[in-house]
């Protein structure tokens, strides 16, 4: 059966925005469309329909009764836009979400224009297999609020982390905490098992990179090596950014990806 044919069964729970041609946005592990793209949603619906199913386990989508496959979120990614009309799209993914979306682009290079990927990885660095470690271990142990001080501190840059108050590290790991998902081992217990490396010379479509320079999940090296692998990608720095993009650098990141959009088509109506 081919890829085309090929789209997994299960009943994802898909964000919907918007109008126009299709963006279709894959989230990270222990994230969601609303946590990972949300200072951004209002401005890109404007003029584009906006498609993210979450994977198992987050938002409304069902905890998987197995591992996670990386064809299968692929393809479900693909699907939720065929599905509702969009024949064609460019994937915007962060951290986990870009080897979904490197992978949907090798499984249908007729359908992916363009991809703009976010601190993310062709395999996990020895940062990020630590990290996913810690989190497997911590979680299986029932030690939540442990994993939820993990994520928090990991996401932020020096900087932010330094203009933090001890009571603003507690609030924010209670935020983190209370977001969490139920699914979050299973992402990243993928995360530790992705590997898009042999995937990335088949890339066709053109490709959007940024490194922000300050993640301490992800290292920035990782972005790099996404870049260097896919023939048409650009690689931009985004200076002292964390794994999670603070306002300044989300606008800058957005008026990239605007530029990128206009020049990939179909333009907007």
């Amino acid at each position: 059966m081919s890829a085309e044919q090929s789209f997994p069964e299960r009943d994802f729970d898909v964000y919907v925005r918007g109008g126009g041609p299709a963006l279709l946005l894959a989230h990270g592990a222990g994230g969601g469309i609303e946590n990972n793209f949300g200072p951004v949603l209002d401005d890109l619906a404007r003029d584009h329909t906006l498609i993210g199913p979450h994977y198992p386990g987050a938002g409304g989508t069902p905890v998987a009764a197995g591992p996670l496959d990386l064809d299968d979120l692929a393809d479900a990614l693909v699907a939720s836009a065929v599905a509702r009309g969009h024949e064609t799209f460019v994937v915007l993914g962060e951290s986990l979400g870009t080897a979904v979306a490197v992978r949907a682009a090798t499984r249908h290079p007729g359908r992916v224009t363009g991809l703009v990927l976010t601190a993310g990885f062709p395999v996990a660095d020895p940062v990020l297999a630590h990290a996913a470690r810690l989190i497997a271990l911590l979680g299986k142990a029932g030690e939540w609020e442990e994993v939820a001080r993990l994520a928090f501190l990991a996401c932020l840059s020096e900087s932010q982390l330094n203009e933090l108050s001890p009571n603003e590290v507690e609030d924010g790991v209670a935020r983190v905490r209370a977001s969490m998902p139920p699914g979050m081992l299973d992402h990243f217990d993928l995360v530790s098992r992705v590997d898009v490396r042999g995937d990335l010379p088949g890339v066709t479509a053109p490709a959007l990179v940024f490194a922000p320079t300050g993640d301490r999940l992800v290292l920035p090296r990782s972005s790099h090596r996404l870049a260097a692998g896919i023939p048409a990608a650009t690689l931009i720095e985004l200076p002292g950014a964390g794994h999670i993009l603070d306002a300044d650098a989300r606008a800058l990141w957005l008026g990239h990806v605007r530029r990128f959009l206009a020049s990939v088509g179909p333009a907007p109506a």
